[in-house]
């Protein structure tokens, strides 16, 4: 019986970003995983040369697929090829399929379709360049003065985010500001409202019966003073060295006062699982301001599950081990449809 897992990569080099890199850990976590599950393992990293893909995938002639490509060629903008390529050669694969992953992590295309759904997300100004007639939250001659935060359009892993990114101003000022928006933003970026208070991360692992949300997650601040914004950043996340990296551990403890809130986070992460479709995992990030009100930052299709990152943390904490998890993600998996010709 064939046992092989192909575990599909984006290539990284030695020049690469720290948050490329830890794909590399996160392959090997996988297949050691696979290996205790009685599967073997076969890594293949991906650039844009999909045709050189498709010719290994077919050589290697996989029961499945497990799909760790966040990017290509360092763009997160492309994550969401490796699914469709896969779908286009009718090969099953673990997490999202393509279609929720473009959809999420498009982050305003994201935030139109919750706020049509009725799902709380911060006021935003559309994306520059703008590549869609966006409906948008605020009108430009709203003369409101905000506290704004700055973020790349496509790229996730906090890349470019950080306390240099908050500005104050009306909603017309830093959509002029949005024009200067740095390369390392991935070439295009919006602004959303900030929201100072409280960031939970809550993680949702598919099984045979339904999505099941983990453990929810607080991010906590410490010796952050009133002029240090609270922010999980690019630093908080990717650089050890960093005072931010060390000051914002998460944490599965909460009080009495949180018995209301929970539970809403939770049925806020279910509403985002079915009405983007989700599979296999997926992680909700939030803020909650002062007033208790919750509002969803992104819906993360496949995040990070290296064995430090926050949803094998929420798995610990569920008592589910790394491998269960691995397996009830490939029970998952998606099953393209084959359509016989003739």
């Amino acid at each position: 019986m064939n046992q092989t897992i192909a575990v599909v990569h984006n290539a990284v080099s030695d020049s690469s970003l720290p948050d490329e890199q830890d794909v590399l850990i996160q392959v090997e976590a996988v297949s050691e995983a696979l290996m205790v599950l009685g599967y073997k393992p076969v890594p293949l990293p991906c650039d844009l040369d999909l045709e050189n893909l498709k010719s290994r995938l077919i050589a290697a002639d996989p029961l499945a697929v497990f799909n760790l490509a966040e990017s290509l060629d360092g763009r997160g903008r492309l994550i969401h090829v490796v699914p469709s390529l896969l779908d286009a050669l009718h090969i099953p694969y673990t997490g999202c399929p393509a279609e929720a992953i473009f959809a999420t992590s498009h982050k305003v295309m994201a935030k139109e379709r919750m706020k049509a759904a009725g799902l709380p997300t911060p006021d935003w100004i559309n994306p520059v360049p703008q590549d869609m007639p966006w409906t948008g939250s605020i009108d430009f001659g709203d003369s409101h003065e905000r506290l704004w935060i700055i973020k790349s359009l496509w790229e996730h892993a906090s890349l470019g985010l950080e306390k240099e990114n908050l500005v104050y101003g009306t909603a017309k000022e830093i959509h002029r500001l949005l024009s200067g928006c740095k390369p390392e933003m991935g070439g295009s970026c919006f602004a959303e409202v900030f929201i100072e208070g409280r960031e939970f991360n809550l993680s949702i692992l598919d099984t045979k019966d339904g999505a099941r949300v983990l453990p929810p997650a607080e991010i906590l601040f410490r010796g952050f003073d009133a002029d240090t914004p609270r922010i999980v950043g690019y630093r908080a996340k990717w650089m050890p060295d960093s005072p931010e990296y060390h000051n914002t551990p998460r944490s599965f403890e909460f009080s009495a006062t949180d018995k209301d809130l929970l539970p809403t986070l939770e049925t806020l992460t279910l509403r985002c699982w079915q009405n983007f479709g989700l599979k296999g995992y997926a992680r909700v990030d939030f803020r909650v301001d002062g007033q208790g009100r919750p509002f969803i930052l992104e819906i993360n299709a496949n995040p990070c599950i290296s064995p430090d990152a926050g949803f094998p943390a929420a798995l610990d904490r569920a008592g589910i081990s790394y491998s269960q998890a691995v397996e009830q993600i490939l029970n998952q998996r998606n099953r393209p449809f084959r359509v016989n010709k003739g």
